[in-house]
């Protein structure tokens, strides 16, 4: 709406189209924070006072009755509700109320058991406000749907909020002064790195890879994502949506055992609960693999790794497994950002593949845990490393397990390639000083 492919160009005001992101994220953040007020002053407020404000007393059951409605959609919906007479500031009382809500909801047997439980005559506990006392409730407590419900209201308010703030930050900056702008805050850590890292600037620096030795070769290599930091990425996701879900779920069933089939809600429910049962089994998946399966060690001789040369890895699988096949390859993968319109997109292509170790059909027990030693060669030719503020070029040793029984799983291990003219540069530098050597 505020840009249009012309050829090769892009027409449009940029003002305009950072004030119409910035006026939607502003309607997300103004609808989930009015709807979220709206819940606190209609029932949790006063849900509180009822329980740390409002006094206690005795109070004389006249009369009950059940409340009839029409919601939205023409349905009956009913409340409870209880004349009593009760004694405040030395005045007697006489209200209807039954709790503090008054709300009214769907399924009349409810309503009407809880009536039942009342005797017309008797006494009982009832609270009322010292600030009004003619409110007074015969019931207290928190209303236990309100929790997830209010996910909804939340949800919108953090993503406008978050999108507003990002809206704005950006506001009339172009890409090439947003990316000057990231690169004032960096640290300057050249001074701290090795040769190396200084004449490769664009070559990610290898500190975090090479900060832990290994027990049988020179250094253990990180995993890029922890089986760990998964599973809790899973289950937050999983709970916080099927939380939602279920709040609308119980609605529905309520519904239909009142008696009002509502159809149009079954069918608007059923593909965020299809949605819910694929989060769930996601979650189930990464619980086996980070509870069930042992963990991927990978050990190599030496880092950063030059084309054209030779290095030694050692692989450590834990586990009660019947393996189906096991291979650890060395992947490089392209990665690209870019802006289309006012949308940033990343795109990533696997541009190639080696397989260092294969193996299938064998058992690994869980006090013995699989441990082999393999060569991993660097092709000449190979591209080295690069990060830039768009574009990436990344190596992996990636370790893939097909058991049975389990699903199958990767574990990967960044490695970092360095340009093939610093490794010639190296190998003549330890020739002359070898030679030096002699000489002397």
């Amino acid at each position: 709406m505020f840009g249009k492919k012309r050829g090769h160009r892009r027409t449009g005001s940029k003002v305009l189209a950072s004030a119409g992101e910035a006026l939607f994220f502003a309607i997300l953040l103004g609808m989930g924070a009015g709807f979220f007020v709206l819940m606190l002053a209609k029932m949790v407020v006063p849900e509180w006072r009822v329980e740390h404000d409002f006094i206690e007393t005795t109070a004389t059951v006249l009369e009950t009755r059940i409340d009839e409605n029409s919601d939205n959609d023409g349905h009956a919906v009913y409340r409870p509700a209880v004349r009593i007479q009760y004694w405040a500031d030395s005045q007697q009382h006489d209200v209807w109320t039954y709790d503090i809500t008054r709300a009214y909801s769907a399924g009349r047997e409810e309503k009407q058991a809880a009536l039942d439980r009342l005797k017309v005559g008797g006494e009982y506990l009832c609270w009322y406000d010292p600030l009004d006392p003619d409110r007074a409730v015969l019931v207290r407590g928190y209303s236990w749907w309100f929790w997830p419900l209010a996910l909804v209201p939340i949800g919108f308010m953090l993503i406008g909020g978050a999108g507003l703030a990002y809206t704005l930050w950006q506001w009339g900056k172009s890409p090439e002064h947003q990316a000057a702008r990231g690169q004032l805050g960096r640290v300057d850590l050249l001074e701290e790195l090795h040769a190396a890292e200084r004449d490769f600037p664009s070559v990610p620096f290898n500190a975090d890879l090479t900060n832990s030795p290994g027990t049988t070769l020179k250094y253990r290599l990180p995993v890029s994502t922890s089986a760990g930091w998964r599973l809790l990425a899973a289950t937050t996701i999983c709970l916080v949506w099927n939380g939602i879900v279920a709040t609308f779920v119980v609605v529905a069933i309520r519904r239909h055992l009142s008696g009002q089939h509502d159809w149009g809600l079954d069918l608007f429910i059923l593909p965020f609960a299809a949605a819910g049962g694929y989060l769930i089994y996601f979650f189930v998946r990464e619980l086996l693999i980070a509870t069930g399966i042992g963990p991927t060690l990978v050990e190599i001789s030496d880092h950063p790794l030059w084309p054209g040369k030779t290095y030694e890895l050692h692989l450590t699988q834990g586990g009660n497994l019947t393996v189906n096949s096991l291979d650890v390859s060395l992947r490089c993968e392209e990665r690209a950002t870019y802006r289309q319109g006012t949308d940033t997109r990343s795109d990533r292509r696997l541009v190639f593949r080696q397989s260092a170790f294969h193996r299938e059909s064998f058992d690994i027990s869980a006090g013995e845990p699989l441990s082999v030693r393999c060569d991993l060669h660097i092709p000449a030719g190979a591209m080295h490393s690069f990060k830039a503020d768009h574009n990436e070029v990344q190596w992996t040793l990636v370790v893939e397990v097909n058991a049975a029984g389990w699903p199958i799983f990767q574990r990967a291990f960044p490695v970092v390639v360095y340009p093939p003219d610093r490794a010639a540069q190296d190998t003549s530098l330890s020739a002359l000083m070898h030679e030096t050597t002699v000489q002397g």
